[in-house]
Parts: structure tokens; C-alpha cells; sequence
């Protein structure tokens, strides 16, 4: 942080930030209570942020909250709470309210608390906040129209001509199990949609994915952390009086642990498990979904997502949501720059090796596509390339 920030801070721990302006450049303005805090606001030009303390003269930080949110011209401030000690009870009204972050004085540095608030006063006023973030990649972002009108063409006419295979294949499963003939799910590509394919597997295999992940995921490491393994004593709290605690408390499992070590070990545990999930010799997949699989038979009905615009016929696969939520590093959410595609580089040589293939393979791929769709060296008939490649990688026996 370089540029002076206007804060409005309301209590008497100012002393608290002295050290931090010798960092920081801010311009503090200092109220002792809610009702100086109104009048300021009311007179004066809107601050960058409010820093209030929780315990006031007469009332609570809270209350300047709520007569924050009643009048919208200045209820986009980044608002913090700060405490002298931490309480469960506070945190959970704070949060509740709508309170853009809550401090404890005892654990944290000032500067730590204003590297927040610049980050947030930043977001806040669109600067680098999502709107503007969403705003470029609208901008930045356009299917080639020449990729388009092929997805088009294409898509309508193999639906078509597929149409007399797809009602035998439905007849066929509705035969061999109950249920519904299609399937529909929400996939993460550029955005999330709602997601065609022929149903594959038997009627509730979506209850068995979790244990199946867990046992016979192909893309887990041996090594990944069991719940049992899992201790919630933080070393950080340890070290401090009784009572105290470096962030606030939550309950995990009947477990009582800080909000710091939580997060912690669920990134320890992130490190052994994997983003991706494909289940080897999955039971759940019925003879009819095992033949259609083989012959990717179950995908025509993505030709539909195609025509609308939700895919291109060639691109990185779409996500299920629980698998995109994890991919939160520039190297993994790269694959995201790249429309969701029926086929793709991955899809190819995954197909092409038998549906053997490592998740660092499988992202790296992604990722090349990623760079080729967004290259200055861009070409359509990369794509055709690809297509014609599908061709003989549909006839392996993999149900991937």
C-alpha cells in the first residue's frame, strides 16, 4: 500500500495505529462515538474506510453498522469491527450483520488491518473489485466467429442425423433401468449452465460419488490425509494466555478449533487430494452406459449446449461445480480461459492412451489448449485437427 488512505476510526485505540502510519500513509480522523461518527459522516466527504471498536461509550460498533446500511450513498464503505478481546458471541453478530471483517487487537497488527482495508476499499469502489473484474472479462472475451458458425453448422447437423440413434439408445435405457433417459447437471465452463447427457449409470449414483471418490478415484494421491490424522490445537493459540485465541473459534466434527489452524490444514489437506475426479471400473455405470460411453454416444446431447452458446465443439471439458470451486491457483483456473468444448486436447490423448493419464498431464493439456485459444497464433484448424483426431479415439475400450 503507497497511496494515503482516509479513514474514519472510532474509539480510543488510537495509539494502535501510530506505528502503522509510520508504514502506511494514512490520514486518520478520530471520533469518539457513534454520534460524533454520524455527524461526521453526515458534514463530510465520504472516507476511504471506518475502523470502529466494538465496545463505545454509551452503545456498540454495531449500531453505527445499521445506521450505516440505512442510507445507501455511503453504505459501500468498508466497514471493520475491532475488538480488544475476542468474543464468539460479537463475531457471529458481525458476521451475521453483514460486517465486512472483525479484528481482535490482541492477535492481529495494524498493519495487517490496514493492508485489509486498502484491499477492500479497492474492491468496494470497483477498482480491482469483481464488477470490474467481471467487466474485463466480458470485454476481453469473444468466441471467434468463424469457431462459432462451425459449432452451429455442425451441432445442428449431427443432431439431426443422429436423431433415429438416439431414440433406439433412449428405448434401450429405458429398458435396461428406471429413471430418466437424460441426464442434466450444472458444469462449470466460462460460466456455469445446465449440462446434457444421456443417462450412464443407475437412478441415485450421484449418493455413491463421495465414497467412490474417496476409494477409487484414479487421480488421488496414496498419501492424502485421513480425518483421523486431522488435530484441531492450534500451535499459534498455545502460546497464549488461557482463554486467548490468534483467531476466532469454530466448531468442526463436535471439534472446537481457530479459524486460522481450520484453514490451514484444509490447504495441508488440498495438497494430497486431487481437484479432479474419474472412478476406476466405476460400478455405478449400467451395459447400456458402458457401451455408450465407449462410443461417447451419451455426449450428443451437449450438441444442444452447443446451439446455445453454452459450448464449442472443441474446447477443455466443463466441471462439475465441487471440482471447479478447488481449482483456485493460476495454474489450474488457467484451463477456464478456454471455452468448455465436447472434445478437446485432453479428451484426445486421454482417449488415445486408454484413459490412463495423471492429473499434472490433464492440466497441463488444458492449460495448452488455454494458451492456443488465447494466443495471438489462434487457428481454426487447430480445432479441426482435433475433430478429426476424436474420430479414431472413439473406437478404445475406456469408459472415461
Amino acid at each position: 500500500m503507497t497511496r494515503e488512505l482516509n479513514i474514519l476510526y472510532i474509539g480510543d485505540s488510537q495509539v494502535f495505529f501510530e506505528r502503522a502510519n509510520q508504514l502506511h500513509p494514512i490520514f486518520l480522523t478520530i471520533k469518539e462515538n457513534n454520534l460524533e461518527a454520524v455527524n461526521y459522516l453526515e458534514n463530510n466527504a465520504r472516507p476511504d474506510a471506518i475502523i470502529c471498536d466494538y465496545h463505545l461509550p454509551g452503545n456498540n460498533g454495531l449500531y453505527l453498522f445499521d445506521w450505516l446500511k440505512q442510507h445507501p450513498e455511503i453504505r459501500t464503505i468498508p466497514f471493520i469491527l475491532l475488538s480488544h478481546e475476542f468474543s464468539g458471541e460479537v463475531f457471529k453478530c458481525a458476521l451475521a450483520k453483514g460486517v465486512d471483517d472483525y479484528y481482535v487487537q490482541a492477535v492481529s497488527t495494524p498493519e495487517e488491518i490496514l493492508n485489509r482495508v486498502d484491499f477492500l476499499h479497492q474492491f468496494k469502489s470497483g477498482k480491482n473489485g469483481l464488477k470490474s473484474l467481471e467487466k474485463k472479462a466480458k470485454e476481453s472475451y469473444r468466441l471467434p466467429t468463424s469457431k462459432r458458425i462451425f459449432d452451429i453448422i455442425l451441432a445442428s447437423a449431427a443432431l439431426l442425423l443422429s436423431l433415429p440413434l438416439l431414440l433406439v439408445i433412449i428405448l434401450a435405457i429405458r429398458l435396461e433401468s428406471k429413471g430418466k433417459v437424460y441426464y442434466i447437471a450444472k458444469r462449470m465452463g466460462r460460466k456455469t449452465f445446465n449440462f446434457y447427457k444421456l443417462r450412464s449409470m443407475r437412478a441415485g449414483s450421484d449418493a455413491l460419488l463421495k465414497k467412490l471418490a474417496k476409494e477409487n478415484n484414479q487421480y488421488n494421491d496414496n498419501s492424502q490425509l485421513q480425518e483421523k490424522d486431522i488435530e484441531y490445537s492450534c500451535p499459534k493459540c498455545f502460546i497464549l494466555p488461557d482463554g486467548k485465541t490468534c483467531s476466532p473459534m469454530m466448531y468442526v466434527d463436535k471439534s472446537q478449533t481457530c479459524e486460522y489452524w481450520y484453514n490451514y490444514k484444509k490447504k495441508e489437506q488440498l495438497k494430497h487430494s486431487s481437484a479432479f475426479v474419474k472412478i476406476a471400473k466405476d460400478p455405478r455405470i449400467t451395459r447400456v452406459g458402458k457401451f455408450i460411453r465407449n462410443t461417447s454416444i451419451d455426449e450428443l446431447p451437449q450438441l444442444i449446449n452447443v446451439i446455445k452458446g453454452d459450448m464449442s465443439i472443441v474446447g477443455n471439458r466443463p466441471l462439475p461445480v465441487y471440482e471447479a470451486e478447488l481449482l483456485t491457483k493460476d495454474t489450474l483456473s488457467k484451463r477456464f480461459l478456454a471455452p468448455a468444448g465436447i472434445t478437446g486436447l485432453w479428451q484426445v490423448e486421454l482417449r488415445g492412451k486408454g484413459g490412463n493419464m495423471s492429473e499434472t498431464e490433464r492440466i497441463s493439456l488444458d492449460n495448452k489448449y488455454a494458451d492456443h485459444f488465447n494466443g495471438d497464433n489462434y487457428s481454426f484448424w487447430y480445432d479441426i485437427k482435433l475433430i478429426l483426431r476424436t474420430i479414431p479415439a472413439l473406437l478404445q475400450r475406456s469408459t472415461v
